[in-house]
């Protein structure tokens, strides 16, 4: 494996797909957290400062180590959206689990259908009926087709499911 081959695997490693309104709330908290966080991280420290001997200030120190996590935060962020990609929902092939696919599957064990859209780590909200295609389930998923069955290691040991149903939203 040459260098190219190696730079260009890290690179898709950190590639993430969103939908459209996935990115603009991201792009959003980003900016949020620019525009309001950071300016209210600094008046801390401002006001901290203020209150004499550096020293045993532990407000200060306080507001400082608050800046270091939000920096820390915005600059993780920047990196996830430097590299988010948007999905055209409408060219993606319904023959196969993806990303944003709406899947229907019964659990063979118990015979209990459920239904979950795959979406992106940061779009996971179960609740809504939506998982990470980074969950165990969702990486079990992955690839499979109508009919298939995926077998899905969890920490309790291994779970079928079978999938009945492949659809886009």
């Amino acid at each position: 494996m040459n260098y190219e081959q190696i730079e260009n695997e890290e690179i898709m490693s950190k590639v993430s797909y969103y939908t459209a309104e996935g990115l603009k709330k991201l792009r959003d908290e980003l900016e949020q957290l620019k525009n309001v966080e950071r300016p209210k991280a600094s008046q801390a420290i401002a006001e901290a400062r203020d209150k004499g001997d550096l020293s045993e200030n532990a407000e200060y120190d306080a507001a400082k180590e608050a800046q270091g996590l939000l920096e820390m935060r915005i600059s993780k962020m920047e990196e996830v959206l430097a590299y988010a990609r948007v999905i055209d929902e409408s060219q993606l092939d319904t023959s196969k689990v993806l990303v944003l696919s709406t899947v229907r599957i019964k659990n063979t064990t118990n015979g209990m259908e459920v239904t979950y859209t795959l979406v992106a780590e940061s779009e996971a909200n179960l609740a809504a009926g939506k998982i990470s295609v980074t969950s165990p389930i969702g990486k079990g998923l992955l690839g499979k087709s109508v009919g298939d069955i995926a077998e899905v290691k969890v920490p309790n040991g291994t779970m079928n499911f079978e999938i009945l149903e492949i659809t886009r939203n």
